[in-house]
C-alpha cells in the first residue's frame, strides 16, 4: 500500500459520520419506517393540519394520527403550534422537507422506482 492511498483512506475516514449522527440517522429512519408516519408527514410537508384534518387525509383514526404525531414529534421530525383551542401540525425542517421530496420523487406512482433524474450526483469514490 502506498503513501497516497494511506491517505485517502484516512482523508475518507474524515468524512465519515460520527457514531451520534448514525444512531440520530437511525432513528429518524425508524420514525419514518412506519407507512402511516410516512403519509403524515408527507401530507404535512404540504401544508399544515390539524390532527382532524390529517386523520381524513391519511384515512385513519384520529386517535391513531394523535399517536403517530405525539412520536414524530419527539423525535423532531414534526412541530406544532396552537391557533384557539386547535394544534396546528407542521414540518418546519427544510432537510425533512427534501428528504420525503425525494424519496416520492425516486418511487413512481404505481410503486416502481422512478428513472433517474437528467442530473445526476457526481459519481462516489471507489475504495481501492
Amino acid at each position: 500500500m502506498s503513501r497516497d492511498e494511506t491517505y485517502e483512506d484516512t482523508a475518507h475516514e474524515d468524512t465519515l459520520p460520527t457514531s451520534a449522527q448514525v444512531e440520530v440517522a437511525a432513528e429518524t429512519f425508524r420514525m419514518l419506517s412506519s407507512s402511516t408516519r410516512l403519509l403524515i408527514v408527507r401530507i404535512l410537508v404540504d401544508a399544515e393540519h390539524d390532527v382532524s384534518s390529517l386523520a381524513h387525509l391519511a384515512d385513519v383514526s384520529v386517535q391513531a394520527v394523535s399517536q403517530h404525531l405525539a412520536k414524530l414529534r419527539l423525535a423532531g421530525l414534526v412541530g406544532s403550534r396552537r391557533e384557539g383551542r386547535r394544534i396546528i401540525y407542521t414540518v418546519d425542517d427544510p432537510h425533512v422537507v427534501t428528504m420525503v421530496e425525494e424519496i416520492f420523487e425516486h418511487i413512481a406512482p404505481d410503486g416502481s422506482l422512478a428513472p433517474d433524474p437528467v442530473e445526476r450526483r457526481p459519481q462516489r469514490r471507489t475504495r481501492r
